[in-house]
């Protein structure tokens, strides 16, 4: 789970420089070859399926459908910077879309309202995530599972195992349901939290503070970083995003129901740990993640239109998690490789010129 930057694949500029043309398309290929892949699948499925895939009634529906995920996608990658799990993003997302529709139906609530109730206990949850991690001193896959799984059992009690339905306002179905450049808005909802993210991430101290932690927390807390606030930060931050997908998904649904939801756990995290693949090979980050949910995207609709059955799905998703697994293992044993050749060498120049040092002075 550590989420360090992979110098061993991540070429610099002047490293680039010096290579050929060949050189440093062979270079880069571990660093764009996902993005490659999935460029490629668009052209594949577009050649084989010209009337219905590259249509923009299909492109409205992947990114309706995928929102959610993608959201989700960005609220798992978040603690795993730091080298935690959130698995309460698949249990988290069934209670906050049936809560959201609930206060509205059952309890009148303004639905602007009920939106900042949901938010606010989304970032509650986070909270004791964190807690339970950085102060209980809690694993966090344990720990999240478990409260993941209370969150499930509230909301089955909370809906009796009946749908919760009813008239909601335009405002909150608008949510989902708008558009905007003749997409759906939920798109650009995705594109605006993965900006944020990717300038927090990239530019600000926290961001470095949050990978730093990820790398080495020890050595982290020994420059004077805060581990447990920012981790606990992280968590909080998870729980908002859990949140508001589940708020993007009562506003597309228009029902709450305890059986919606935990499908889509599992291409959430492969597509983060697909992202820790490509762009920045060997740390989760933001664009990275996005393709990866793409990835998922365009195989899944490629597939299913060309006549998969309704096991594909679930197939794909549980195969290409294996993959990304094995792919960002290789690439972390060799970042720990290239390390370690790199400081042997750099500690033979160093005797090399010690020596050399002393036999001057001799």
């Amino acid at each position: 789970m550590n989420s360090v930057k992979s110098n061993a694949l991540e070429p610099t500029r002047s490293e680039l420089r010096q290579l050929s043309l060949t050189g440093r398309i062979v270079r880069l290929l571990p660093v764009y070859g996902l993005v490659i892949l999935t460029v490629l699948l668009a052209v594949l499925f577009s050649v084989l399926l010209p009337n219905t895939f590259p249509t923009v009634l299909n492109a409205r529906s992947i990114i309706s459908d995928k929102a959610v995920i993608a959201i989700l996608s960005l609220a798992a990658m978040i603690p795993m910077v730091t080298g935690k799990i959130d698995l309460t993003i698949g249990y988290g997302i069934v209670l906050w879309h049936m809560l959201v529709i609930s206060l509205q139906e059952w309890f009148f609530v303004p639905w602007p309202l009920a939106v900042l109730i949901v938010l606010c206990l989304g970032a509650a949850v986070g909270l004791f995530n964190g807690l339970l991690v950085e102060i209980a001193q809690i694993d966090s896959f344990i720990a999240t599972l478990g409260t993941g799984t209370v969150l499930y059992a509230i909301a089955m009690w909370h809906s009796k195992g009946h749908q919760i339905m009813g008239e909601l306002p335009d405002g909150f179905l608008a949510i989902s349901g708008a558009r905007l450049l003749g997409l759906p808005i939920t798109g650009f909802y995705v594109l605006f939290i993965s900006f944020v993210l990717w300038f927090i991430l990239e530019y600000l101290p926290i961001g470095r503070y949050l990978y730093a932690i990820g790398a080495n927390p020890k050595a982290a807390e020994l420059n004077g970083i805060p581990v447990r606030r920012y981790t606990v930060l992280a968590f909080v931050a998870s729980g908002v995003l859990t949140a508001v997908a589940g708020i993007v998904l009562a506003s597309r649904l228009r029902v709450g129901q305890a059986s919606v939801g935990l499908e889509f756990l599992l291409p959430a995290l492969v597509g983060v740990f697909l992202g820790s693949t490509t762009i920045k090979p060997g740390r989760f980050n933001v664009w990275g993640t996005l393709v990866g949910v793409v990835v998922l995207a365009i195989g899944i609709s490629g597939i299913q239109q060309l006549g998969g059955e309704f096991w594909v799905e679930p197939f794909f998703n549980g195969a290409t998690l294996i993959i990304a697994i094995a792919i960002a293992g290789y690439t972390q044993r060799r970042r720990v490789s290239a390390q370690y050749f790199s400081q042997t060498a750099t500690n033979r120049d160093a005797m090399t010129l010690r020596e050399s040092q002393g036999g001057k002075a001799t």
